[in-house]
């Protein structure tokens, strides 16, 4: 029987497979080229985050994270035009990726034994790596690097994860606090049009002088 991390794995697998198969159909990518991209932003993070800690990616001794980008495709090839009628439907999917694969990626490392900050990072690693890889495949400037905070939303939730278990409470509670904390911080965002500062170029600032 699946723990409940391997639930929420499997759910932010469905999840992030939908928001990067969505994503390739307004491109207009075949079904072959759409469950690719949905296979990338579902898998990339944490396949880099396993290789990074020196595990066995998942995806390489379970295909259920096969299964569940199939599945993702399906569900887009049947209700695909209901999909496009929600204006909302690949940031809703794609924030509740991007908090489920945070605290999966910082839960594993400090399994492993890693310290918080290692755990903070492979966090945001996970959560945020597989829609970079998602948004090259598409020729799109991954969220990552433009205003959006959108990494930030992982660190934000790795460290919430981090001092819930620092203060001894139970893995579940960790992972309800850290998810909470990356899906707010990502709605508050933009809803209220929160970003961080761009980094000028020189030009700019002599513009400005």
């Amino acid at each position: 029987m699946p723990t409940f991390v391997q639930i929420l794995d499997f759910i932010g697998t469905f999840a992030f497979a939908i928001s990067g198969i969505r994503l390739a159909s307004a491109k207009r990518f075949d079904w072959f080229g759409a469950y690719v991209v949905g296979l990338a932003t579902a898998i990339g993070g944490g396949t880099i985050r396993d290789v990074l800690l020196d595990v066995t990616p998942g995806w390489m001794t379970n295909p259920i994270y096969l299964i569940c980008t199939g599945l993702a495709l399906i569900w887009v090839i049947c209700f695909g035009r209901w999909l496009i009628r929600l204006n909302n439907t690949f940031f809703i999917f794609d924030t509740i990726g991007l908090a489920l694969f945070t605290v999966v990626g910082v839960g594993k490392s400090i399994a492993l034994g890693y310290p918080f900050w290692v755990a903070i990072i492979m966090g945001s690693i996970t959560g945020a790596a597989g829609g970079v890889i998602r948004d090259v495949f598409i020729n799109e400037i991954p969220l990552i690097f433009r205003k959006e905070i959108y990494a930030m939303a992982c660190v934000v939730g790795g460290i919430a994860y981090w001092l819930c278990d620092a203060a001894g409470m139970e893995s579940y509670v960790c992972q309800l606090v850290g998810g909470s904390a990356v899906f707010v911080t990502r709605i508050l965002a933009v809803k209220y049009h929160i970003c961080l500062p761009i980094l000028k170029g020189s030009e700019e600032t002599d513009g400005n002088s």
